[in-house]
């Protein structure tokens, strides 16, 4: 009975470990901005610096998701935001700069905008294992000043010593992706 509750024990500590990960990130939060000034953001399309067509703007969607069920703000909807943009002739795909942000900022009457962009969408092989790795690296910045107020870069994977040695099947990377956002966020959610 007592190897079987050790052999239980082990199974049930490997798969605790095998879902949770590594989360490394770095973070610069501007001391002089009250952020619980920032009650409406907007979030701009994500740069896609990693090889995943989508990436993008599936951590866009996970970020807006994040920022409003942290109750960080109230988000403009990225159809609006999108459509100002296409009307200011702003192209999405390049980053925007200080005068288009103020403008911006003026018609979404927002005080600051969320920027980021996926650095990396992977995975490790481990045996016969792939382990999903993100790494993504966030900006909120000020709408009038276009200052940068806070920014993050984080790396999030799956691959821990006890699931590669268990051979634990890892999670996919739109969870890994909400993690790491979540992960990121958590800061900003303390104001």
């Amino acid at each position: 009975m007592k190897i079987f509750s050790l052999i239980y024990g082990l199974v049930l500590l490997a798969l605790m470990a095998g879902c949770s990960g590594r989360f490394v990130s770095e973070e610069f939060l501007r001391e002089d901005v009250d952020l619980e000034a920032i009650s409406r953001i907007a979030v701009l399309p994500f740069q896609n610096n990693s090889n995943d067509l989508y990436a993008s703007e599936r951590s866009r969607n996970i970020a807006i998701t994040q920022l409003l069920a942290m109750g960080v703000a109230d988000v403009v909807d990225r159809g609006v935001v999108d459509s100002v943009m296409i009307e200011e002739v702003i192209d999405p795909t390049l980053p925007v700069d200080m005068i288009n942000l103020k403008r911006l900022g003026q018609r979404l009457n927002v005080q600051a905008f969320l920027l980021g962009s996926v650095d990396l969408v992977d995975s490790t092989a481990a045996g016969s294992s792939k382990y999903p790795q993100v790494a993504l690296t966030l900006r909120l910045v000020d709408a009038q000043a276009s200052m940068i107020i806070w920014q993050a870069s984080g790396r999030w994977t799956t691959e821990t010593i006890l699931g590669r040695i268990f051979g634990i099947a890892p999670t996919d990377n739109f969870h890994v992706n909400l993690k790491l956002i979540r992960n990121m966020l958590r800061n900003l959610a303390q104001k």
